[in-house]
């Protein structure tokens, strides 16, 4: 046996083994929902949970947004998670159920989503017109994409729960506020906070519908995923990002002060005022959690009207094992 040869079977095993040193995570669109990545990057929590279970490791915050963008990411192995909502992520998770089989790691938040409007003959959204256009963060997929088909299937009947689906158009949240403020090229805005509440101080902008109206309740905003194969082959790098949203969650749940003032000393708080932030913060529809709410509920809708093929029986078959144990639905 030549040495090279030799060399290479006695690394192996430890080749075999060797975790990443660098995790990438997408900073998300954008807003409080993700305001435990912003926690996490700013105090170097995933850096501080390696370090306690003895390893190296850095994470490295990737700017980029939207659910179909991270969801790209993931796929093609730019990025060891992801972070969106609900529908971004069982769309993934039923598309790689035979390769890749990506899991939920936790949620992040549950927080409405508010559709705003400043065009007087919009009373709801039956009163649309083939020229009125609402923008949402990714068409099909984001959560107000599926939130309006929930409300067309309850309108129109399933064979037409798509009806909203052509008034959509893709836009990231900060040019949403910009263009509704503007109140040019679109009509409405499905937006989430603080854009909503930017929103709102123009006297011309009403909301007439929320996430939570139609869904029924509270439900998950944003939370984070992985591909089995990162999870299998880096146990104490997923650990560590596991661990390190946890403390974020905690932390933020322990003073908002705290928490808004990180969101202000980072680059998505540029332009934002403490005062601001605090109203959003202290409200108490806006909840950072790890627990999945209303994550069936997405998913049985999705599975009945055929955007999925496969039905989970209950949220723990979409997660990995670790997060099983928390309340959910």
């Amino acid at each position: 046996m030549n040495r090279a040869l030799l060399i290479a079977l006695v690394l192996l095993p430890t080749l075999a083994w060797a975790e990443v040193d660098v995790v990438k995570i997408p900073k998300g669109a954008g807003g409080v929902g993700f305001l435990p990545l912003v926690v996490m990057e700013e105090k170097k929590l995933v850096e501080q949970e390696a370090q306690k279970m003895g390893i190296k490791l850095t994470a490295e915050y990737i700017k980029f947004g939207g659910p179909s963008v991270v969801n790209d990411m993931l796929l093609s192995g730019n990025a060891h998670f992801a972070p969106a909502g609900p529908p971004a992520f069982i769309t993934l998770w039923d598309k790689t159920a035979s390769n890749m089989k990506v899991r939920g790691v936790a949620a992040m938040t549950s927080i409405p989503m508010y559709l705003n409007i400043n065009a007087p003959h919009l009373k709801s959204l039956k009163d649309l017109t083939p020229n009125d256009k609402i923008a949402v963060t990714a068409v099909k997929v984001s959560i107000p994409a599926i939130i309006m088909q929930m409300a067309a299937l309850k309108e129109f009947g399933k064979a037409d729960f798509a009806h909203y689906d052509p008034y959509t158009v893709s836009l990231t949240h900060p040019d949403g506020v910009a263009m509704r403020l503007a109140g040019n090229q679109i009509t409405a805005h499905f937006t989430s906070p603080p854009f909503h509440q930017r929103e709102r101080k123009d006297p011309k902008i009403r909301t007439i519908t929320t996430s939570n109206e139609i869904i029924g309740g509270p439900s998950t905003f944003t939370m984070l995923y992985s591909p089995a194969k990162f999870y299998e082959e880096n146990p104490k790098a997923y650990a560590a990002v596991l661990r390190a949203l946890q403390a974020a969650v905690a932390f933020i749940n322990a003073d908002r002060r705290a928490a808004a003032e990180v969101y202000l000393q980072s680059e998505e708080g540029k332009g934002w005022k403490i005062d601001d932030l605090m109203e959003v913060l202290n409200d108490p529809d806006i909840r950072f959690t790890t627990s999945p709410e209303n994550l069936m509920t997405y998913a049985n809708f999705m599975a009945d009207v055929g955007s999925i093929k496969n039905r989970p029986k209950a949220w723990q078959d979409m997660f990995f094992p670790d997060i099983h144990g928390v309340p959910g639905n």
